[in-house]
């Protein structure tokens, strides 16, 4: 056990992070972009008489006709002025090299484009001749530009990371004819469900908090290339500023003081009522025509469901459509700029960021706009970890897994032999306290962050407040691919409260420490964080539908949203099942390792605290947050566990 579980250390962590910084740094190779490409501004008008600011890098070599490659986003597109260049252009400059018209545009009601700027406004389905969206937006700036342009070839593609994706997304609805190809990377598709802000219902505070500050407040003027003034922390330590702010509802009443549109539209909307699920996108990718790249990132801390979501819609929508899924070891976007070797300590055997873009992104874009090369792209091309290697599918999950289940025991053991004992104390109990949350990080930030999806679980392993239980030693690997399901037992002396289940691969305790290892790191028994999620309880029933059960079979608006956006209080000491997703991984539990399951009731400041009283927690007073005893249980009829999908050896 840890010498003093209740001490959360930096020094490591400021460590990784350096590391990080430079993995995030790898070098593009060097390439003159102005002596090869023209630039030009325009404000290009929507049908509803807006005009948004558009950038074009268009090759200077007139002997071809080129492509367009669309990216549009919310976050601004320096530099600005006709006579400054990016020193990249498209996803990366191979594909300056290989010659695209490159196109970047603020989307609407952002920096130098006209309009309200609405947070992932919904899509229209039956528009009048005025009515806008995302996708009429993406639909009226490719017509502007086919049409515009000289010297293209009629076709375009778009691509986008995070918010990007997301836009790439809808942008595909109903679409313009010259779009082609489109590659929606790390995109969010439900943000109550498990995307950016929310995961079952729980609010992810931090990062919301940081992005709300940044991009979600009101413009006070009109249009302008310069975005807010960044917020100042007056402390390092995130875990103390957000503990200090108290109840939720202080967030608005100390910072954002009514000036951020989105923050009160979220705290209007505490449920899974019509303004989320308008906001579901997969429900509407319906009719898609040209071929589809979907990104997704293993250790994406932001935007890890949307893209198997949309992958799944695409499949029972579009069955016949071209539309690839490719997942790699990297963190939320690190795939566009990571050589993807490493990540923290956790190594991957290959530069697998590279290998995706010399040898999936730019052939996808080059043969669907260019009729370049062949393709020969799985349906799924997915890395695994552990075993570190690149596998072919032509689905995912793939054929050839079975459930299988491990199972919580006394004594702290995890064993795939479901409990025996039918005795009323088969269970283990903790006591919540929101004045003492469960840290998420050992790391002294006040950003979320993206190395906690790896992170050493033994910094909260000893807290009295977190359980652990670990399997025998393997004696041979064991390889999932699929989803991860979490089925908890659990009871509470209070009306609400939050449950987070983890899935750790343990380390042997002779593992090789890393060489040359100046920073004199430990990894014999390292707990690396492989898969976990949050569930708020009072949702429990709620969501059941509209999760991992059926992930795309959203309703429609109507009465049925009424009952879906319901939430229930916890009946005291009762015990109650919970049922939520971890998440897809295609990982090996190699030899000589150890399968761990951790379960909390905070997660702190990653997500909001649960007062652990049944309110409305976005207008919750510092007085309702109290103290619970939790229990999770371990019986023959109540046998909490977390269900994988095990590949078959072969």
């Amino acid at each position: 056990m840890n010498a003093n579980p209740l001490q959360r250390t930096s020094s490591f962590f400021l460590a990784v992070i350096a590391l990080l910084f430079v993995q995030l740094h790898c070098a593009q190779e060097t390439y003159d972009v102005k002596s090869h490409y023209t630039k030009s501004e325009h404000m290009i008008p929507m049908r509803d008489g807006v005009k948004l600011f558009t950038i074009v890098y268009a090759p200077k070599d007139q002997s071809q006709s080129y492509p367009f490659l669309i990216a549009r986003t919310a976050y601004g597109i320096p530099p600005y002025g006709p006579d400054n260049y990016r020193t990249v252009i498209g996803p990366n400059n191979d594909f300056a090299k290989e010659g695209y018209i490159v196109v970047y545009q603020d989307a609407r009601g952002k920096f130098k484009s006209e309009g309200e700027f609405i947070h992932h406004v919904p899509y229209k389905p039956n528009k009048g001749p005025k009515d806008v969206d995302e996708s009429s937006d993406t639909y009226d700036t490719i017509d502007w530009l086919v049409k515009n342009i000289p010297n293209n070839n009629g076709r375009a593609g778009q691509w986008g990371i995070s918010w990007g994706g997301w836009q790439v997304a809808v942008g595909m609805i109903d679409a313009h004819p010259a779009l082609k190809a489109s590659s929606p990377q790390a995109p969010p598709e439900d943000q109550f469900l498990g995307d950016d802000h929310h995961s079952n219902g729980a609010f992810q505070f931090m990062y919301c908090f940081s992005w709300m500050m940044r991009s979600g407040r009101a413009r006070t003027g009109g249009p302008s290339e310069a975005g807010p003034e960044p917020f100042e922390y007056p402390t390092p330590d995130g875990y103390k500023f957000f503990l200090e702010m108290g109840a939720l509802s202080n967030a608005d009443k100390k910072y954002f003081k009514g000036q951020s549109p989105t923050w009160n539209d979220y705290a209007k909307h505490g449920t899974y009522d019509e303004y989320w699920q308008a906001r579901n996108v997969p429900k509407d990718l319906k009719n898609i025509n040209h071929s589809v790249l979907i990104v997704l990132d293993w250790f994406d801390a932001q935007d890890f469901y949307g893209p198997l979501r949309m992958y799944h819609a695409m499949k029972k929508y579009n069955p016949q459509n071209k539309t690839f899924l490719v997942a790699g070891p990297w963190i939320h976007g690190g795939h566009g700029r990571m050589d993807g070797d490493t990540l923290g300590f956790i190594k991957f055997g290959s530069k697998t960021g590279r290998y995706y873009r010399e040898n999936i992104e730019l052939p996808f874009f080059n043969y669907y706009l260019k009729d370049k090369g062949t393709l020969s792209l799985p349906e799924a091309l997915m890395f695994e970890t552990g075993a570190n290697k690149w596998h072919s599918f032509d689905s995912w999950p793939p054929p050839g897994t079975e459930t299988k289940s491990v199972y919580l025991h006394e004594n702290g053991k995890l064993s795939f032999q479901p409990p025996t004992t039918n005795l009323s104390n088969a269970f283990d109990s903790y006591i919540s306290d929101p004045a003492k949350p469960v840290p998420y990080t050992a790391a002294i930030t006040t950003t979320e962050g993206h190395l906690f999806m790896v992170e050493d679980q033994r910094f909260v392993w000893g807290r009295p407040d977190v359980l652990a239980y670990e399997s025998e030693v393997l004696t041979e690997d064991l390889t999932i691919a699929g989803p991860i399901n979490a089925t908890l037992y659990i009871s509470t002396a209070g009306t609400d409260g939050d449950w987070i289940a983890k899935l750790i691969d343990v380390f042997p305790d002779d593992y090789p420490d890393p060489a040359p290892n100046p920073l004199n790191v430990r990894m014999g028994g390292f707990q690396m964080q492989l898969a976990a999620n949050i569930m708020r309880a009072k949702f429990r029933n709620s969501l059941k539908e509209v999760a991992w059960v059926t992930p795309v079979a959203h309703p429609q608006l109507g009465p049925e949203s009424k009952r879906l956006a319901s939430v229930e209080p916890m009946i005291p000491n009762q015990v109650t099942k919970l049922e939520f997703e971890l998440g897809d991984k295609f990982h090996t539990f190699l030899k000589g390792h150890k399968i761990m399951v951790q379960i909390q009731s905070s997660w702190f400041p990653m997500f909001d605290r649960n007062p652990q009283k049944f309110v409305d927690i976005y207008h919750a007073k510092d007085s309702d947050y109290q103290k619970a005893a939790i229990s999770v249980y371990r019986s023959s009829r109540h046998s909490s566990h977390v269900k994988l999908a095990v590949l078959r050896t072969q």
